[in-house]
């Protein structure tokens, strides 16, 4: 008689894998061909010169508001956050996302810091800006925490997409918000960063998922 196993939660749930992985394949483009619009150029043009006068060097209250969202991407910070969401899907038995929290946000940072003297974009002169590894730190922790919902509370295909991609947004352009108007990134350094997470966890997601069926 075959004996029946029970296997661990995935980390990337069966019914966002095609759609995770266009979304990754879509991301992956525009973060390369931003790469290549801005690479070694700090000038403002496009997008950059029509968003970033009106966002950057905002004042009380909302300066302190983006300073509180820029904490959770400095080292101590995003530390915090990783634990807490990797402790709460130990609690959960969610093993693999738990792992996932760790991994996807080290391969997404890996990814920007990487890609930073690649490109070679400064802002102020002197400090290399694209893409945004706070933005894409932020959204990495929304998009794994979409996968656990959409895990947990076995969603459909629209409902889970529309959670996890919606989750990833809304960090994505809280924390992008507060990198520009903290005047550390240009706006496409942030949508840098965001694409960067949604190539980076949806990969990550896949490959532990094989190492741990494997296993």
């Amino acid at each position: 008689m075959r004996q029946l196993v029970r296997t661990a939660p995935a980390a990337l749930p069966a019914v966002l894998r095609a759609p995770l992985a266009m979304s990754a394949a879509l991301a992956t483009a525009v973060l390369v061909a931003l790469g290549i619009l801005h690479f070694r150029d700090s000038g403002l043009t496009g997008i950059d010169a029509a968003l970033l006068p009106s966002i950057d060097g905002v004042r009380p209250p909302w300066r302190h508001v983006a300073l509180v969202f820029d904490f959770g991407g400095e080292p101590v910070g995003s530390v915090i956050l990783i634990a807490l969401l990797s402790g709460v899907c130990w609690l959960l038995r969610q093993v693999r996302t738990a792992v996932l929290t760790v991994a996807g946000v080290v391969v997404t940072v890996a990814v920007t810091t990487v890609l930073k003297p690649v490109v070679g974009r400064t802002i102020h002169g002197e400090f290399l800006s694209y893409p945004s590894g706070h933005t894409a730190m932020a959204t990495a922790l929304a998009l794994v925490i979409g996968l656990l919902l959409t895990e947990r509370m076995g969603l459909g295909r629209a409902a889970g997409v529309a959670l996890s991609l919606g989750l990833a947004l809304v960090a994505g352009v809280a924390m992008g918000w507060a990198e520009v108007a903290l005047g550390a990134h240009y706006p496409t350094d942030a949508l840098g960063g965001f694409c960067a997470a949604l190539a980076a966890v949806p990969g990550t997601a896949w490959v532990l998922d094989r190492v741990a069926d494997r296993l």
